[in-house]
C-alpha cells in the first residue's frame, strides 16, 4: 500500500468522479486508474462501485478512508521531523484564509516577518470558505487556516486572533440612510446581500434571522467582503460585514452604516489546526507571528478610537455662529 496510491484513494473518494481526482491532483486519468486497479489488487476487494457518472465507495471503501487519513498525517508528519534535521532556516507551512482582508492585509505583513528567521521557508497559501479550509486540514491538505470561529469539527483545535460585531451596510442614497440603528424585522424586507454559503459568518446571520422569526430576502451570495461593500455602494441591496470592514467607506461616506437593533452578533477570526498534530518549528514561529500582530492591531484599534472620542465636537449653536461670522465677512 503506497502513499500515491493512498493520496489517489482519497481524491476519488472526495471528488467522486475519476476525471475531477485526476485533475485535482495533477495526474492523468490513466494513471489514476491504474493507482486504484493496483490498490484493489493489493487489499483483495473493490473499494468503488463505478457508474456511469460517478463513483460510490463500497463498505471497505468507507473503511479505508479514516485509515489513509491517519497514515497520511503520520507520513506528513514524519517528513516535517525529518525536514527539521535540515535547520531551522528550512520547513514548508500550507496555509488557507477564508478571510480577504487577511489574506492582503494580515497575512503578508506576517509572512515578511517569518522569512526573516526561516529565509528558506515553503509557504503554500489558497483560500476558500471555513467550512472547506477544515476539511483540508482533516485530509492533511492544510497545515493551519485564517476561519471563523466556532468550528463544530472533530480533531480540530482553534485559537482566537480577533473579534468583531456585525453591522448592516446601505448606499447613502437608501430611504434609511439617516438612521443608526435598523431593525431586523425592517433587515428582512431589504433585498440582502450577503456572503456565501459554508462560512461561519454567514450561519450567524442565518442564526440570527431564525431566532427573530424572519426569513429574509437574500438578492446576492458573494465570496468576498469587497463586492459585497461594492453592490451595496451601487445601491443593489443591504449588506451584513464586520464592523471594521466597513469602517472605512463609510468614513468615506461611500456606504452608510447601521447597528442592528438588539442584537450582538460577533464575528470572531481564529486559527484552526490538527488537534494534537506535530507542530513544526515553521509553524511554531508562524503561530507566535500571528499572537503578536493582531494583538498589535487590537491595541492600535483602541487608541485610535479613544483619539476619536477625545476630539472635540462643535454644537449646533457653534456652527451658526461660524457660519455667521463667515457671512458677515465676505458682506465687508
Amino acid at each position: 500500500m503506497e502513499i500515491r496510491q493512498l493520496k489517489a484513494f482519497l481524491a476519488i473518494a472526495e471528488a467522486r468522479t475519476f476525471t475531477a481526482a485526476a485533475h485535482r491532483i495533477h495526474y492523468t486519468q490513466a494513471a489514476l486508474s491504474m493507482q486504484i486497479k493496483q490498490l484493489e489488487k493489493e487489499v483483495g476487494v473493490p473499494l468503488f462501485i463505478r457508474m456511469p457518472r460517478r463513483v460510490v465507495l463500497t463498505e471497505a471503501g468507507e473503511r479505508l478512508i479514516e485509515r489513509a487519513h491517519l497514515i497520511l498525517r503520520e507520513h506528513d508528519a514524519a517528513l516535517a521531523e525529518l525536514a527539521e534535521l535540515a535547520g531551522a532556516e528550512h520547513g514548508r507551512i500550507r496555509l488557507g484564509s477564508a478571510s480577504a482582508s487577511v489574506s492582503s492585509e494580515a497575512l503578508p505583513v506576517i509572512l515578511k516577518r517569518l522569512r526573516k528567521s526561516h529565509p528558506h521557508v515553503e509557504v503554500n497559501v489558497t483560500s476558500g470558505t471555513s467550512e472547506e479550509l477544515v476539511k483540508k486540514i482533516l485530509a492533511g491538505e492544510l497545515d493551519m487556516a485564517f476561519v471563523s470561529l466556532p468550528v463544530q469539527a472533530r480533531n480540530i483545535e482553534t485559537e482566537l486572533m480577533s473579534e468583531d460585531q456585525l453591522v448592516a451596510i446601505a448606499s447613502p442614497r437608501h430611504k434609511l440612510a439617516k438612521q443608526k440603528v435598523v431593525s431586523a424585522f425592517a433587515l428582512a424586507g431589504e433585498k440582502l446581500i450577503l456572503g456565501e454559503r459554508g462560512g461561519n459568518t454567514r450561519r450567524l446571520i442565518d442564526e440570527f434571522f431564525a431566532e427573530a422569526g424572519l426569513k429574509p430576502a437574500v438578492a446576492m451570495e458573494l465570496s468576498r467582503q469587497a463586492a459585497i461593500k461594492n453592490m451595496v455602494a451601487a445601491d443593489m441591496g443591504v449588506g451584513i460585514v464586520p464592523f471594521s470592514t466597513a469602517r472605512e467607506d463609510a468614513e468615506r461616506g461611500r456606504i452608510v452604516r447601521w447597528w442592528i437593533e438588539g442584537a450582538r452578533i460577533n464575528w470572531e477570526l481564529g486559527i484552526a489546526r490538527l488537534s494534537g498534530g506535530y507542530l513544526s518549528p515553521v509553524c511554531e514561529s508562524f503561530l507566535e507571528l500571528c499572537r503578536e500582530y493582531f494583538a498589535s492591531a487590537k491595541g492600535a484599534e483602541e487608541m485610535k478610537t479613544k483619539r476619536r472620542a477625545k476630539q472635540p465636537r462643535a454644537d449646533k449653536s457653534g456652527k451658526r455662529a461660524a457660519a455667521a461670522k463667515r457671512t458677515s465677512k465676505s458682506r465687508k
